[in-house]
């Protein structure tokens, strides 16, 4: 028997759900990909409820026309620069008699490290362990069964708006679908680009969309840090059509089909004609020209990024380099350019790991966030109990929270 699951990216330039069914062999077959323009979002956060559902119901009736599946619960993504994280800690006793450490200590663990003060507009979205301390003694990455008196965790807290994540959840219910789970989107990326190897000597995962930037550092198979940045693809394309003077659309094409980043990438500088506009002649620009606009934008959300990765302070623990996705590290030499302003190893990251369906498809990075929202939706089918945690290095059952959260949150919508 196979089981259906539906990862619904719901970005700022478009709305793409993936359906992949999985065997008992746990093997992969991607079944459809629906995709929209989409309309209603400004970096990443709804702005309008009624284009957003049009978007989201067209790509879902995209997806159920390729795979031929009535859809009825995606694992939905989230992202915008209303999403921040910081590190916390708790601390309980083990009242065991024989002082063993159950599961349900962890439980009761992680729940006291949610017991932070937040502004009445924010809500936790995950909570992730970094490591666990057992009577003092750190690096302890999975304490039940081990004996102690005290344990304690320091966790990876993120939040978001409470606003942000009611509006997904009632695009999602209007378009009539229900949402699994919420997961934030450069958690699920990283699901679907990255080697569990880069994610143990550490890695940092940046996924370029259209309004957002969004960062995930991993080190000992662990999130150690995140982020979301209110600047991404579509400012490109803003500059080529400010620069150019051209129309949205015009400059969007052009990024795609002729777009460099980084200026020694270009080998041969042809002549492109622009069409006018309002009657006007077209017009004959180089690609080198082109690139002059590119590259400055990129070179900016580069450097963003490296600041928040210096910030982490984990810059000097990314032994596997930097691994780009999402849909603006398709501009070419984007991992060049990045390399030289790092200073690290940079490859572009693209979905790998299915058996069949539409597998060359998948394989594109603007693809990235909605496969990996299918891989967490698979990782967590097996879950027993709603609010379990599971240590860090072992993704299952990490997100098993969020749906039953949401649900209470948003009851009334």
């Amino acid at each position: 028997m196979e089981n259906i699951y539906v990862g619904l990216d719901i970005g700022t330039t478009k709305v793409c759900a993936i359906v992949a069914s999985v065997n008992e062999s746990n093997e992969i077959n991607i079944l459809g990909i629906g995709k929209s323009k989409s309309e209603g979002l400004t970096r990443g956060v709804i702005t309008h409820i009624e284009r957003t559902v049009s978007s989201i119901q067209a790509a879902i009736r995209d997806a159920e026309q390729q795979s031929g599946i009535k859809i009825q619960n995606v694992v939905a993504g989230i992202a915008g620069d209303h999403v921040s994280s910081f590190q916390s800690r708790g601390v309980i006793s083990i009242s065991n008699p024989d002082n063993e450490i159950l599961s349900s200590d962890v439980d009761r663990l992680i729940a006291d490290t949610r017991k932070i003060a937040l502004p009445s507009d924010r809500k936790i979205i995950h909570v992730i362990p970094q490591e666990f301390i057992v009577d003092g003694q750190d690096g302890v990455y999975d304490p039940v069964g081990m004996s102690g008196v005290r344990l304690e965790a320091t966790v990876h807290i993120i939040t978001g708006l409470v606003s942000a994540t009611q509006n997904i959840i009632k695009c999602i219910r209007k378009s009539g679908i229900e949402s699994q789970d919420i997961v934030l989107e450069p958690i699920a990326s990283s699901e679907a680009v990255l080697h569990r190897d880069e994610k143990e000597v550490g890695v940092a995962l940046i996924d370029i969309g259209g309004g957002t930037t969004d960062l995930a550092v991993f080190e000992d198979n662990t999130i150690r840090h995140t982020a979301v940045l209110g600047i991404a693809g579509q400012k490109v394309t803003d500059d080529i059509r400010r620069g150019l003077g051209i129309l949205n659309n015009q400059a969007e094409d052009l990024k795609i089909k002729y777009g460099h980043a980084y200026l020694p990438t270009i080998v041969d500088n042809t002549i492109i004609t622009l069409p006018g506009i309002g009657g006007r002649n077209p017009i004959d620009i180089e690609k080198k020209l082109l690139c002059q606009v590119i590259q400055p934008r990129m070179e900016e959300i580069i450097e963003i990024v490296a600041l928040e990765i210096k910030r982490s302070g984990y810059q000097k623990h990314l032994a596997a380099g930097v691994v780009i996705t999402g849909g603006g590290s398709l501009i070419r030499g984007t991992a060049e350019l990045a390399k030289e302003v790092l200073g690290i190893p940079v490859k572009i990251g693209i979905p790998q790991g299915f058996k069949g369906g539409f597998i060359s498809e998948i394989q594109n990075p603007m693809y990235a966030t909605g496969v990996g929202l299918v891989l967490i939706g698979l990782k967590n089918r097996n879950r027993t109990t709603a609010g379990s945690v599971a240590p860090p290095g072992k993704m299952d059952g990490k997100f098993a929270t969020v749906f039953t959260k949401m649900r209470d949150w948003f009851n009334e919508l």
